[in-house]
């Protein structure tokens, strides 16, 4: 008892109160860290780690407004993947999904927004002159053909169809109009295993609900962006 006692007489009245004002300082810091934790979590998708819509909007046109014509816009749809689903399993179609945001991230780096649309639609906006344009979207296009192997061993042939569009060719940078030109110029290059890359008339390709007319799901896929 004595040694606490002249322990505390050590202490003093300013570093007791130092001391005790820190407490709800430091409670706060792991709550402030753990929402923080919490809000980063629903930006991203929970199975492929890729932003969500709205965060990768955000970011997309953040990108657009800074890179301007040398910012290209690019939309995956992934081939077959429903009969991924049906012969293989769910699971099968989720390793597809995880390995295909992985290579579309390391694809467009770090500094690109990449995000998940739904189901197997996933978006890219990154800086990328126009240039490098077609060599790019050739590399892509190999990189998502490469087949996946599945934890159990067994491979899934693999296949995505892209469509890019840029503000130089389109003549805006608004990503709602970018990404219906990029739909439309990868639904005219379906199955092909080649990325096609819009033209002007692509831009007047009709569309419902931002994507292209007679489109399956667009009546109900919702905004572009």
């Amino acid at each position: 008892m004595d040694s606490v006692l002249r322990v505390q007489g050590r202490i003093g009245p300013r570093t007791l109160l130092i001391t005790t004002a820190a407490l709800p300082l430091t409670g706060w810091t792991v709550h402030a860290v753990a929402l923080h934790r919490r809000l980063a979590a629903t930006r991203k998708d929970p199975l492929t780690g890729l932003l969500r819509r709205d965060a990768y909007t955000a970011r997309a046109r953040r990108l657009l407004d800074r890179h301007g014509d040398n910012a290209a816009v690019v939309l995956i749809d992934q081939d077959h993947f429903k009969a991924v689903n049906d012969t293989m399993g769910h699971a099968a179609g989720d390793a597809v999904l995880a390995a295909t945001a992985a290579r579309l991230t390391a694809w467009a780096g770090p500094r690109a927004a990449v995000g998940r649309l739904g189901g197997d639609e996933f978006a890219v906006v990154l800086e990328l002159p126009t240039a490098r344009l077609e060599q790019r979207l050739a590399q892509l296009v190999r990189m998502l053909h490469i087949p996946v192997v599945l934890e159990d061993g067994r491979t899934v042939d693999v296949a995505a169809s892209v469509g890019a569009a840029t503000p130089a060719a389109v003549g805006s940078r608004d990503l709602s109009l970018l990404q219906r030109t990029a739909d439309a110029a990868l639904y005219d290059g379906k199955h092909t295993g080649h990325a096609f890359v819009a033209d002007a008339a692509h831009v007047a390709v009709p569309s419902v609900n931002g994507r292209r007319a007679g489109r399956p799901g667009t009546a109900v896929w919702g905004r572009a962006a």
